[in-house]
This record gives structure tokens, C-alpha cells and sequence, in this order.
């Protein structure tokens, strides 16, 4: 037996002393042990390697400098989690250490897990809110829509924020019609607040404020974001003339500027895809308001059409003259419908931002026709025999039919008809002077 070997094992006569360990229970007496001694235990460190299993269990590692620890958080403690875990937090858990035995590993069996100094930070969260929501900050009845077709958008944020190079894609792709107006200001730190409010009022003082503005921030901790749960910030969007839209951090983060605003985002590429319409759906609503225009003019030129039908059926046979208005009336409705077509054809290939006031527009010419329509109307009321039938005079016609306006086109014993204002007269002539 070597000098190593005699160092590592007992004396013989010591050796019926010891105890003989099964790998599993040597695995459990020292979680035992641990769990006496360490239980619960408060750790801080970074998370690393985060995963969550399909069954809901969570698994990490949590590190610092001088060492690394495998955690398990099960599905129960992982559903109460009110925020969503990624590498590189900085957090704080509460847990019991064991020994995971299939492996022989020491591990940390999570109960709570919240971002360090959340605690201190999150207390003054909720206190602040409910004050604020106290106060009518929050309350939807003050909180003004969105405009549908905004001819001028503000975003407010960092000009290195990766969140303005995604609202700024997002804007192109969709409206690169709409002018955008950014006002930069710090989104961390001790200045960022008062940045924040005077953007936010340098935007709504502009000659041409927008039609809204975007307060958008990337995520982060809730440092990170702190700036933005600032009481001064709040009432500032509160009070802004122009409507707020905030889209700060990732869906799972609220800060008091998201109660505050008129309307709230879960990211700052949704704030700007529900600030700015899509081209695409600006062009249906014109092709929606294209076939009621059609419909409501069909249904007028319908409408004239038919008085001017009963019109032509009280004058039994009209004169030429009345025919010839007839015809022309006519021909300007259907000037006026080809014109309205070749409008919102022209129109609709043209369209961009600036053209949004073209159903106004349309309407306008829509009741210049209308009103030639009319004019031509009370042209062919004018018109009407009827009105002089009813001055005292009569509507001679041969038995042919045929208008008579000379005393040599009938003969005496020739029967001729009178028309009357309210009926006719069937007469013989006696005679002609």
C-alpha cells in the first residue's frame, strides 16, 4: 500500500466504524441537511440560461462574479410571476436549497422571484398610482380618440433608442406619406422626466402641432423605466392639447405614463401601427365611400328621371320643344355621371395622405350637378302647357292628333279635340273666319 493510498483509507481497525452509504441516501441526508440549515434562503444574482418547460417549470442558473447556482421554479411559483424573466436580470428570489438526486446536484427551488430592488421601487409604483388614479388621472372619460387619418405624427423618445428606428420603419412601410416630427429627450435617468415634458410641449407649441403624438420606450427594468412613473410627467400628458399614445417597454410592463395616455400600445411598433392607418385600409374605406356616392347619385338621377316622366305623361303629347329639354336634361346626367367616374378613378389612383379631404371634395362637385340638375328641372316646369292651359287657354289637336295652330289646317265639319286645364272637349268645326 502506497503513501496515498494509506491517507485515503481508515485504519483497519477503524473500518467496521463507518457507515455504508447508498448514492440516494447520501443524496438525501445532505439535502436534509441543507434544507435544516438553509431554509427559506434570499439570494441576489443575474439570471442565466433561462428556460420555461412545456410543462410550465422554469430552469435557470443565477450568478454573480465568485460563483453559479442551478434554480428549478416550478409551475405554481412560475404562474405568480408578474413579469417575464431573461438573461442578464438582475434578481432577487426566495427559495429552499436542496440536492436534485437524480444528478446529485445542488439546487435552488424558487418560491419568488422579482427584479432586485423591485421591492422598494414597486411599493412607491403602487402608492403613486393610487394616488394619481385618485386625482382622475386614469378615468376613460376624459381620454380623447385617436385621430382615424392623422396628417401629422409626434414621437417623442431617444434619438439612439432602438424604439424610434422601429417606429420610424414601421411609419415608412405603412403611411410614408405622413410627416413625422420627432422630439428627442432622454428616456432614463434623472433629467429624463423633464425632457419628456418639455418634448411634449415643444411638439403641441409647433405652428403645425400633429395630430398625435407617440411617448415610446423600449423595455428594461423597472429603473429603467422609472422615469416614465414620474408625477409631473403624468399630469403634463394629462394635460397636452394633442392626443398621447404610449407604447413603453414590452407587453408585460405598465408604467403611469400607459394610464395616463389617451390610448396605450404594448410595444412602440404597435403604438405606431395604431396611430397611422395602413395605406391599404385608407384605400378600402375610399372604395367604400366610392360605391355610396354611386348609390346615393344613381338614386337621385332615378329620382329626377321619374319626374320628368310624370311630367311628360301630364302634357299627354309633348312638342318638340319639350322633348327637346327632356333630351337634354338627360344628356347632363349622364355628363354628370361619367364625370363623377372619371373623378374617383383619377382620384383613387393618386391617392396619397394629403388626399384624404377628397370626399369632400367630391361632394362638392356631387352637388354642383345636383344643382344643374335641378336648374334644368325648373327650366322644363316652365314649360308645361298645363301652366298655360290653366291661364284660359286650350290645346287643339286634329283627329290625326296633330297640334292645331292655323285655322287652315281643318275644315268646317272636322273633328278636333280641346284640352283643357283639368279635361278635353271633343268639338266640330262649324266654320272659319
Amino acid at each position: 500500500m502506497n503513501t496515498e493510498d494509506s491517507r485515503l483509507d481508515p485504519p483497519p481497525e477503524n473500518q467496521s466504524l463507518l457507515r455504508v452509504w447508498t448514492v440516494g441516501a447520501l443524496c438525501q441526508a445532505i439535502a436534509d441537511a441543507l434544507d435544516a440549515r438553509f431554509t427559506p434562503v434570499a439570494v441576489r444574482g443575474e439570471i442565466s440560461g433561462f428556460a420555461r418547460a412545456a410543462s410550465g417549470h422554469c430552469y435557470f442558473s443565477l450568478k454573480d462574479a465568485q460563483g453559479q447556482l442551478r434554480c428549478a421554479m416550478f409551475r405554481r411559483a412560475a404562474g405568480l410571476l408578474d413579469f417575464a424573466p431573461r438573461d442578464g436580470d438582475q434578481v432577487e428570489l426566495r427559495g429552499r436549497l436542496g440536492v436534485y438526486e437524480a444528478r446529485g446536484e445542488l439546487q435552488l427551488v424558487v418560491e419568488s422571484l422579482r427584479r432586485a430592488g423591485q421591492g422598494t421601487l414597486f411599493e412607491q409604483f403602487l402608492q403613486r398610482k393610487a394616488r394619481l388614479e385618485a386625482q382622475g388621472l386614469f378615468d376613460a372619460q376624459r381620454k380623447r380618440p385617436l385621430p382615424s387619418m392623422p396628417q401629422r405624427i409626434g414621437v417623442v423618445t431617444s434619438l439612439g433608442a432602438a424604439a424610434l428606428h422601429d417606429v420610424v420603419h414601421a411609419l415608412r412601410r405603412r403611411v410614408p406619406h405622413i410627416e413625422v416630427v420627432i422630439a428627442p429627450a432622454a428616456v432614463q435617468g434623472a433629467n429624463a422626466p423633464q425632457e419628456l415634458m418639455a418634448a411634449l410641449a415643444a411638439l403641441a407649441a409647433l405652428k403645425l402641432a400633429p395630430d398625435v403624438i407617440l411617448l415610446v420606450r423600449g423595455g428594461g427594468s423597472m429603473e429603467d423605466l422609472w422615469a416614465f412613473n414620474d408625477e409631473a410627467l403624468a399630469h403634463a400628458i394629462v394635460a397636452s392639447p394633442v392626443p398621447v399614445l404610449s407604447g413603453v417597454g414590452h407587453e408585460t410592463d405598465f408604467t403611469i405614463a400607459d394610464f395616463c395616455a389617451d390610448s396605450r400600445a404594448p410595444t412602440p411598433t404597435a403604438a405606431a401601427e395604431l396611430a397611422a392607418p395602413s395605406r391599404e385600409t385608407l384605400r378600402s374605406r375610399l372604395d367604400d365611400l366610392d360605391d355610396d356616392l354611386r348609390t346615393v347619385l344613381q338614386g337621385r338621377l332615378d329620382g329626377l328621371a321619374q319626374r320628368l316622366d310624370r311630367a311628360a305623361g301630364r302634357l299627354g303629347r309633348p312638342s318638340s320643344l319639350l322633348s327637346l329639354q327632356r333630351l337634354r336634361c338627360l344628356h347632363l346626367a349622364q355628363r354628370a355621371h361619367a364625370a363623377l367616374a372619371h373623378g374617383i378613378e383619377r382620384r383613387a389612383d393618386a391617392q396619397h395622405a394629403r388626399e384624404v379631404d377628397f370626399p369632400a371634395r367630391l361632394a362638392q362637385a356631387l352637388q354642383a350637378r345636383h344643382e344643374r340638375i335641378e336648374r334644368a328641372g325648373l327650366r322644363l316646369q316652365l314649360l308645361d302647357p298645363a301652366l298655360v292651359l290653366r291661364r284660359g287657354y286650350a290645346w287643339l289637336s286634329d283627329a290625326q292628333g296633330q297640334v292645331v295652330t292655323q285655322a287652315r289646317q281643318v275644315q268646317p265639319g272636322d273633328a278636333v279635340r280641346a284640352q283643357l286645364a283639368d279635361s278635353a272637349l271633343d268639338l266640330r268645326v262649324q266654320g272659319r273666319e
